[in-house]
Protein backbone atom coordinates (compact mmCIF):
# COMPACT_ATOMS: atom_id res chain seq x y z
CA UNK A 1 0.00 0.00 0.00
CA UNK A 2 1.09 3.75 -0.98
CA UNK A 3 0.67 6.26 1.51
CA UNK A 4 1.21 10.08 1.84
CA UNK A 5 0.99 11.78 4.84
CA UNK A 6 0.19 15.38 4.87
CA UNK A 7 4.02 16.02 5.99
CA UNK A 8 4.85 13.86 2.20
CA UNK A 9 2.08 15.64 0.89
CA UNK A 10 3.45 19.60 1.65
CA UNK A 11 6.93 18.14 0.69
CA UNK A 12 5.82 17.64 -2.74
CA UNK A 13 7.29 20.25 -5.43
CA UNK A 14 4.24 22.39 -6.22
CA UNK A 15 3.69 20.49 -9.82
CA UNK A 16 3.45 16.90 -8.53
CA UNK A 17 1.07 18.06 -5.53
CA UNK A 18 -1.02 20.18 -7.88
CA UNK A 19 -1.44 17.41 -9.84
CA UNK A 20 -2.10 14.70 -7.31
CA UNK A 21 -4.62 16.81 -5.09
CA UNK A 22 -6.28 18.14 -8.68
CA UNK A 23 -6.99 14.26 -9.63
CA UNK A 24 -7.34 12.55 -6.22
CA UNK A 25 -10.83 13.68 -5.67
CA UNK A 26 -11.85 11.97 -8.69
CA UNK A 27 -14.09 12.94 -11.75
CA UNK A 28 -15.08 16.34 -11.69
CA UNK A 29 -17.94 18.04 -14.25
CA UNK A 30 -16.88 19.64 -16.88
CA UNK A 31 -18.51 23.36 -17.44
CA UNK A 32 -17.73 26.46 -19.45
CA UNK A 33 -18.75 29.40 -17.79
CA UNK A 34 -19.97 32.11 -19.96
CA UNK A 35 -20.39 35.96 -19.01
CA UNK A 36 -20.64 39.80 -20.17
CA UNK A 37 -19.65 42.79 -18.75
CA UNK A 38 -21.29 46.11 -19.55
CA UNK A 39 -19.76 47.49 -22.55
CA UNK A 40 -19.73 43.87 -23.86
CA UNK A 41 -16.82 41.94 -24.41
CA UNK A 42 -17.79 38.25 -24.08
CA UNK A 43 -15.48 35.90 -21.38
CA UNK A 44 -15.44 31.80 -21.22
CA UNK A 45 -13.67 29.95 -18.34
CA UNK A 46 -13.90 26.02 -17.98
CA UNK A 47 -14.80 25.38 -14.74
CA UNK A 48 -14.60 22.02 -13.14
CA UNK A 49 -15.83 22.83 -9.77
CA UNK A 50 -20.12 23.16 -10.04
CA UNK A 51 -21.64 21.53 -7.51
CA UNK A 52 -25.15 21.50 -6.65
CA UNK A 53 -26.22 23.76 -3.36
CA UNK A 54 -29.98 22.12 -2.74
CA UNK A 55 -32.87 22.33 -5.21
CA UNK A 56 -35.49 24.75 -3.37
CA UNK A 57 -34.13 27.08 -3.77
CA UNK A 58 -32.49 25.92 -6.32
CA UNK A 59 -28.33 26.84 -5.75
CA UNK A 60 -25.54 25.95 -7.68
CA UNK A 61 -22.15 26.91 -6.73
CA UNK A 62 -18.31 26.91 -8.12
CA UNK A 63 -14.90 27.89 -6.78
CA UNK A 64 -13.24 30.17 -7.95
CA UNK A 65 -9.60 31.04 -7.38
CA UNK A 66 -8.01 33.83 -5.01
CA UNK A 67 -8.70 37.62 -6.91
CA UNK A 68 -5.09 38.18 -7.96
CA UNK A 69 -4.46 39.63 -10.79
CA UNK A 70 -7.42 39.82 -13.01
CA UNK A 71 -10.25 37.40 -12.80
CA UNK A 72 -11.98 38.33 -15.68
CA UNK A 73 -15.38 36.07 -14.70
CA UNK A 74 -16.06 37.15 -11.54
CA UNK A 75 -15.51 41.05 -12.38
CA UNK A 76 -18.28 39.79 -15.35
CA UNK A 77 -20.16 38.17 -12.58
CA UNK A 78 -20.17 41.22 -10.27
CA UNK A 79 -20.74 43.52 -12.69
CA UNK A 80 -24.11 42.15 -14.51
CA UNK A 81 -25.44 40.10 -11.86
CA UNK A 82 -25.71 36.85 -14.26
CA UNK A 83 -23.63 34.11 -15.78
CA UNK A 84 -24.46 30.74 -17.67
CA UNK A 85 -23.20 27.48 -16.89
CA UNK A 86 -22.81 25.09 -20.37
CA UNK A 87 -22.21 21.28 -19.81
CA UNK A 88 -19.34 20.41 -22.43
CA UNK A 89 -19.10 17.23 -24.32
CA UNK A 90 -16.93 15.53 -26.45
CA UNK A 91 -16.94 17.79 -29.64
CA UNK A 92 -16.29 20.70 -27.73
CA UNK A 93 -13.69 19.17 -25.47
CA UNK A 94 -10.30 20.25 -27.00
CA UNK A 95 -11.63 24.09 -27.94
CA UNK A 96 -12.98 24.24 -24.23
CA UNK A 97 -9.85 22.94 -22.49
CA UNK A 98 -8.09 26.15 -24.30
CA UNK A 99 -10.67 28.43 -22.67
CA UNK A 100 -8.22 28.59 -19.58
CA UNK A 101 -5.45 29.93 -21.70
CA UNK A 102 -4.59 33.84 -19.79
CA UNK A 103 -6.20 35.64 -22.58
CA UNK A 104 -6.29 39.66 -22.44
CA UNK A 105 -9.47 41.34 -21.37
CA UNK A 106 -9.94 42.59 -25.05
CA UNK A 107 -9.94 38.91 -26.83
CA UNK A 108 -13.44 36.62 -26.10
CA UNK A 109 -12.18 33.00 -25.49
CA UNK A 110 -15.30 32.49 -27.59
CA UNK A 111 -13.75 34.32 -30.91
CA UNK A 112 -10.54 32.88 -29.63
CA UNK A 113 -11.59 29.37 -29.59
CA UNK A 114 -14.32 29.32 -31.85
CA UNK A 115 -17.38 28.61 -29.51
CA UNK A 116 -20.39 29.96 -30.26
CA UNK A 117 -21.82 32.45 -28.11
CA UNK A 118 -26.20 32.77 -28.08
CA UNK A 119 -28.61 35.03 -26.13
CA UNK A 120 -31.73 33.47 -25.21
CA UNK A 121 -34.76 34.99 -24.23
CA UNK A 122 -33.07 38.12 -23.60
CA UNK A 123 -31.13 36.55 -20.80
CA UNK A 124 -28.32 38.96 -20.00
CA UNK A 125 -25.09 36.23 -20.06
CA UNK A 126 -24.11 34.28 -23.20
CA UNK A 127 -24.74 30.86 -23.67
CA UNK A 128 -22.87 28.36 -25.37
CA UNK A 129 -24.69 27.77 -28.63
CA UNK A 130 -22.07 24.26 -28.52
CA UNK A 131 -23.48 23.07 -25.38
CA UNK A 132 -26.33 20.45 -24.89
CA UNK A 133 -27.68 21.41 -21.96
CA UNK A 134 -27.12 25.09 -20.68
CA UNK A 135 -28.21 27.19 -17.14
CA UNK A 136 -28.75 30.62 -16.82
CA UNK A 137 -27.65 31.34 -13.78
CA UNK A 138 -28.00 35.10 -11.72
CA UNK A 139 -25.85 35.96 -9.05
CA UNK A 140 -26.53 35.28 -4.86
CA UNK A 141 -23.93 35.47 -3.07
CA UNK A 142 -19.81 34.72 -2.40
CA UNK A 143 -18.37 32.46 0.45
CA UNK A 144 -14.31 33.24 1.37
CA UNK A 145 -12.44 30.09 1.54
CA UNK A 146 -9.99 31.65 4.13
CA UNK A 147 -7.66 28.75 4.63
CA UNK A 148 -6.57 29.08 0.81
CA UNK A 149 -8.12 32.59 -0.17
CA UNK A 150 -11.00 31.06 -2.94
CA UNK A 151 -14.24 32.21 -3.15
CA UNK A 152 -17.56 30.04 -3.43
CA UNK A 153 -19.94 31.58 -5.86
CA UNK A 154 -23.21 31.00 -5.30
CA UNK A 155 -25.82 31.35 -8.02
CA UNK A 156 -30.08 30.79 -8.28
CA UNK A 157 -30.35 28.61 -11.18
CA UNK A 158 -33.03 31.11 -13.65
CA UNK A 159 -33.00 29.18 -16.84
CA UNK A 160 -32.57 25.82 -18.15
CA UNK A 161 -32.07 25.04 -21.66
CA UNK A 162 -31.96 21.65 -23.03
CA UNK A 163 -31.25 20.35 -26.79
CA UNK A 164 -33.07 17.48 -26.53
CA UNK A 165 -35.78 16.04 -23.76
CA UNK A 166 -32.54 14.67 -21.73
CA UNK A 167 -34.95 14.96 -18.80
CA UNK A 168 -37.83 12.75 -17.01
CA UNK A 169 -39.17 13.00 -13.55
CA UNK A 170 -38.77 9.28 -13.39
CA UNK A 171 -35.08 8.85 -14.58
CA UNK A 172 -33.94 12.18 -14.09
CA UNK A 173 -31.21 13.82 -16.38
CA UNK A 174 -29.94 11.27 -18.72
CA UNK A 175 -26.19 12.89 -18.79
CA UNK A 176 -25.05 10.27 -21.06
CA UNK A 177 -27.50 10.44 -23.40
CA UNK A 178 -26.42 14.24 -23.74
CA UNK A 179 -22.67 13.50 -24.20
CA UNK A 180 -21.47 15.22 -21.33
CA UNK A 181 -18.22 14.60 -19.85
CA UNK A 182 -15.96 14.41 -16.96
CA UNK A 183 -12.50 16.10 -15.90
CA UNK A 184 -9.49 14.51 -13.71
CA UNK A 185 -6.98 16.30 -12.64
CA UNK A 186 -6.43 19.64 -14.84
CA UNK A 187 -6.34 18.21 -18.56
CA UNK A 188 -7.73 15.14 -19.20
CA UNK A 189 -11.33 14.41 -20.12
CA UNK A 190 -13.48 11.04 -19.75
CA UNK A 191 -16.50 10.10 -20.98
CA UNK A 192 -19.75 8.53 -18.75
CA UNK A 193 -21.36 5.47 -18.69
CA UNK A 194 -24.66 4.77 -16.64
CA UNK A 195 -24.48 1.36 -15.45
CA UNK A 196 -27.17 1.38 -12.65
CA UNK A 197 -29.77 3.00 -11.00
CA UNK A 198 -30.57 1.72 -7.09
CA UNK A 199 -34.33 2.97 -5.71
CA UNK A 200 -34.05 5.63 -2.62
CA UNK A 201 -32.68 4.32 0.64
CA UNK A 202 -35.20 3.28 2.89
CA UNK A 203 -34.06 1.90 6.07
CA UNK A 204 -36.43 -1.43 5.87
CA UNK A 205 -35.54 -2.07 2.35
CA UNK A 206 -32.08 -2.20 2.49
CA UNK A 207 -30.45 -5.41 1.34
CA UNK A 208 -28.85 -8.10 3.38
CA UNK A 209 -25.13 -7.72 1.24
Amino acid sequence: MIKYSRSDIEGMDRITRLTLINSITGYKPANLIGTINSIGNTNLAIISSVVHLGSDPALIAFIMRPLIGERHTMENILETGYYTINHIHRDIAEKAHFTSADFPREVSEFDRCKLTPVFLDDFKAPFVADSKIKLGMSFAETIEIKRNGTIMVIGQVEKICMDEPYFTPSAGLDLAQAGTICISGLDSYHEVEKWATFPYARVNEVPEF
